[in-house]
Protein backbone atom coordinates (compact mmCIF):
# COMPACT_ATOMS: atom_id res chain seq x y z
CA UNK A 1 0.00 0.00 0.00
CA UNK A 2 2.93 2.34 0.70
CA UNK A 3 3.93 2.31 -2.98
CA UNK A 4 0.37 3.10 -4.09
CA UNK A 5 0.23 6.07 -1.72
CA UNK A 6 3.55 7.37 -3.05
CA UNK A 7 2.36 7.02 -6.63
CA UNK A 8 -1.15 8.43 -6.08
CA UNK A 9 -0.16 11.26 -3.79
CA UNK A 10 -2.41 12.77 -1.15
CA UNK A 11 -5.97 11.60 -0.63
CA UNK A 12 -8.08 14.13 -2.54
CA UNK A 13 -11.63 12.82 -2.57
CA UNK A 14 -14.33 15.45 -1.97
CA UNK A 15 -17.93 14.52 -1.10
CA UNK A 16 -20.73 15.06 -3.61
CA UNK A 17 -22.97 17.73 -2.12
CA UNK A 18 -26.19 16.86 -3.99
CA UNK A 19 -27.08 13.67 -2.16
CA UNK A 20 -30.26 12.92 -4.07
CA UNK A 21 -28.52 13.27 -7.43
CA UNK A 22 -25.71 11.01 -6.21
CA UNK A 23 -28.23 8.27 -5.40
CA UNK A 24 -30.01 8.74 -8.75
CA UNK A 25 -26.67 8.45 -10.56
CA UNK A 26 -25.76 5.35 -8.51
CA UNK A 27 -29.01 3.65 -9.48
CA UNK A 28 -28.59 4.61 -13.12
CA UNK A 29 -25.06 3.18 -13.15
CA UNK A 30 -25.91 -0.23 -11.73
CA UNK A 31 -24.96 -3.20 -13.90
CA UNK A 32 -24.12 -1.20 -17.04
CA UNK A 33 -20.90 0.21 -18.42
CA UNK A 34 -19.64 3.58 -17.25
CA UNK A 35 -20.05 4.95 -20.77
CA UNK A 36 -23.70 3.84 -21.00
CA UNK A 37 -24.43 5.23 -17.53
CA UNK A 38 -22.86 8.58 -18.43
CA UNK A 39 -24.99 8.77 -21.56
CA UNK A 40 -28.22 8.10 -19.64
CA UNK A 41 -27.27 10.59 -16.91
CA UNK A 42 -26.57 13.25 -19.56
CA UNK A 43 -29.95 12.64 -21.26
CA UNK A 44 -31.75 12.89 -17.91
CA UNK A 45 -29.99 16.14 -16.98
CA UNK A 46 -30.69 17.59 -20.43
CA UNK A 47 -34.37 16.55 -20.28
CA UNK A 48 -34.87 18.28 -16.93
CA UNK A 49 -33.19 21.57 -17.87
CA UNK A 50 -33.47 24.26 -16.65
CA UNK A 51 -34.46 22.36 -13.51
CA UNK A 52 -32.07 20.13 -11.56
CA UNK A 53 -32.41 16.50 -10.52
CA UNK A 54 -34.53 16.53 -7.36
CA UNK A 55 -37.20 14.36 -5.75
CA UNK A 56 -39.84 16.63 -7.26
CA UNK A 57 -38.49 16.60 -10.81
CA UNK A 58 -37.96 12.83 -10.82
CA UNK A 59 -41.41 12.16 -9.30
CA UNK A 60 -43.01 14.12 -12.18
CA UNK A 61 -41.44 11.85 -14.81
CA UNK A 62 -43.51 8.96 -16.09
CA UNK A 63 -42.01 5.52 -16.58
CA UNK A 64 -42.47 6.05 -20.36
CA UNK A 65 -40.48 9.31 -20.24
CA UNK A 66 -37.73 7.65 -18.22
CA UNK A 67 -37.70 4.78 -20.72
CA UNK A 68 -37.32 7.25 -23.60
CA UNK A 69 -34.19 8.54 -21.84
CA UNK A 70 -32.72 5.03 -21.72
CA UNK A 71 -33.72 4.09 -18.17
CA UNK A 72 -34.86 0.48 -17.85
CA UNK A 73 -38.37 -0.20 -16.52
CA UNK A 74 -36.89 -1.68 -13.35
CA UNK A 75 -34.63 1.31 -12.68
CA UNK A 76 -37.52 3.68 -13.45
CA UNK A 77 -39.38 2.07 -10.56
CA UNK A 78 -36.32 2.45 -8.34
CA UNK A 79 -35.98 6.16 -9.18
CA UNK A 80 -39.66 6.83 -8.55
CA UNK A 81 -39.51 4.94 -5.23
CA UNK A 82 -36.44 6.95 -4.21
CA UNK A 83 -38.10 10.25 -5.18
CA UNK A 84 -41.27 9.40 -3.25
CA UNK A 85 -39.42 8.29 -0.10
CA UNK A 86 -37.10 11.32 -0.08
CA UNK A 87 -39.94 13.70 -1.00
CA UNK A 88 -42.13 12.40 1.84
CA UNK A 89 -39.31 12.66 4.38
CA UNK A 90 -39.23 8.90 4.95
CA UNK A 91 -35.60 8.97 3.77
CA UNK A 92 -34.24 12.24 5.23
CA UNK A 93 -31.09 12.80 3.18
CA UNK A 94 -30.46 16.16 4.86
CA UNK A 95 -30.24 14.51 8.31
CA UNK A 96 -28.08 11.54 7.37
CA UNK A 97 -24.81 13.30 8.12
CA UNK A 98 -25.76 13.08 11.81
CA UNK A 99 -26.71 9.39 11.67
CA UNK A 100 -24.37 6.43 12.33
CA UNK A 101 -23.25 4.45 9.27
CA UNK A 102 -25.36 1.40 10.10
CA UNK A 103 -28.52 3.52 10.39
CA UNK A 104 -27.83 5.19 7.04
CA UNK A 105 -27.36 1.79 5.42
CA UNK A 106 -30.52 0.42 7.03
CA UNK A 107 -32.57 3.41 5.89
CA UNK A 108 -31.22 3.52 2.33
CA UNK A 109 -31.61 -0.21 1.74
CA UNK A 110 -35.36 0.19 2.28
CA UNK A 111 -35.44 1.99 -1.07
CA UNK A 112 -35.98 -0.31 -4.04
CA UNK A 113 -32.77 -0.73 -6.00
CA UNK A 114 -30.42 0.37 -3.20
CA UNK A 115 -28.41 -2.38 -1.60
CA UNK A 116 -25.58 -2.36 0.92
CA UNK A 117 -22.92 -1.56 -1.72
CA UNK A 118 -24.82 1.49 -3.01
CA UNK A 119 -25.41 2.65 0.58
CA UNK A 120 -21.69 2.27 1.31
CA UNK A 121 -20.82 4.29 -1.80
CA UNK A 122 -23.22 6.97 -0.51
CA UNK A 123 -21.44 6.97 2.87
CA UNK A 124 -18.09 7.36 1.12
CA UNK A 125 -18.85 9.71 -1.76
CA UNK A 126 -21.75 11.80 -0.39
CA UNK A 127 -21.25 11.86 3.36
CA UNK A 128 -17.45 11.65 3.30
CA UNK A 129 -17.31 9.03 6.04
CA UNK A 130 -13.68 8.09 6.81
CA UNK A 131 -14.06 4.47 7.87
CA UNK A 132 -16.23 2.62 5.36
CA UNK A 133 -14.92 -0.65 3.96
CA UNK A 134 -16.94 -1.80 0.91
CA UNK A 135 -15.93 -5.46 1.12
CA UNK A 136 -18.18 -6.49 -1.77
CA UNK A 137 -16.70 -3.94 -4.17
CA UNK A 138 -15.00 -5.82 -7.00
CA UNK A 139 -12.42 -3.07 -7.48
CA UNK A 140 -11.38 -3.12 -3.84
CA UNK A 141 -11.23 -6.92 -3.80
CA UNK A 142 -9.19 -6.96 -7.03
CA UNK A 143 -6.79 -4.39 -5.63
CA UNK A 144 -6.37 -6.39 -2.42
CA UNK A 145 -5.62 -9.49 -4.50
CA UNK A 146 -2.99 -7.56 -6.49
CA UNK A 147 -1.44 -5.59 -3.63
CA UNK A 148 -1.24 -8.53 -1.23
CA UNK A 149 -0.26 -10.99 -3.99
CA UNK A 150 -3.16 -13.38 -3.39
CA UNK A 151 -3.96 -16.13 -5.89
CA UNK A 152 -7.69 -15.38 -5.96
CA UNK A 153 -10.07 -12.61 -5.03
CA UNK A 154 -10.21 -12.44 -1.23
CA UNK A 155 -13.26 -13.73 0.59
CA UNK A 156 -15.24 -11.38 2.80
CA UNK A 157 -13.41 -12.76 5.85
CA UNK A 158 -9.94 -12.29 4.36
CA UNK A 159 -10.86 -8.82 3.08
CA UNK A 160 -11.96 -7.80 6.57
CA UNK A 161 -8.80 -9.23 8.12
CA UNK A 162 -6.67 -7.15 5.76
CA UNK A 163 -8.85 -4.05 6.18
CA UNK A 164 -8.63 -4.25 9.99
CA UNK A 165 -5.20 -2.59 9.78
CA UNK A 166 -6.72 0.29 7.79
CA UNK A 167 -9.13 1.28 10.57
CA UNK A 168 -10.23 3.99 11.32
CA UNK A 169 -9.50 5.12 7.74
CA UNK A 170 -10.86 2.26 5.63
CA UNK A 171 -12.41 4.77 3.18
CA UNK A 172 -9.01 6.27 2.49
CA UNK A 173 -7.44 2.83 2.00
CA UNK A 174 -10.32 1.83 -0.32
CA UNK A 175 -9.73 4.99 -2.37
CA UNK A 176 -6.06 4.01 -2.72
CA UNK A 177 -7.15 0.50 -3.74
CA UNK A 178 -9.23 1.99 -6.57
CA UNK A 179 -6.32 4.22 -7.59
CA UNK A 180 -3.98 1.21 -7.67
CA UNK A 181 -6.16 -0.34 -10.37
CA UNK A 182 -5.73 2.79 -12.51
CA UNK A 183 -1.96 2.42 -12.22
CA UNK A 184 -2.13 -1.26 -13.11
CA UNK A 185 -4.12 -0.45 -16.28
CA UNK A 186 -1.57 2.13 -17.38
CA UNK A 187 1.25 -0.38 -16.81
CA UNK A 188 -0.44 -3.12 -18.88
Amino acid sequence: MREVIKKAGPFTMRPHRNRFRALVFSILGQQISGKAAASIRARLVEHLKPEQISPQTIARLSPATLRSLGVSPQKSGYLIDLAERVGSGEVPLNRMSRMPDDEVIEMLTQVKGIGVWTAQMFLIFSLGRPDVFPHDDLGVRSAIRNLYELDDLPTKEISHQIAAQWRPYATVASWYCWRSLEFKKSED
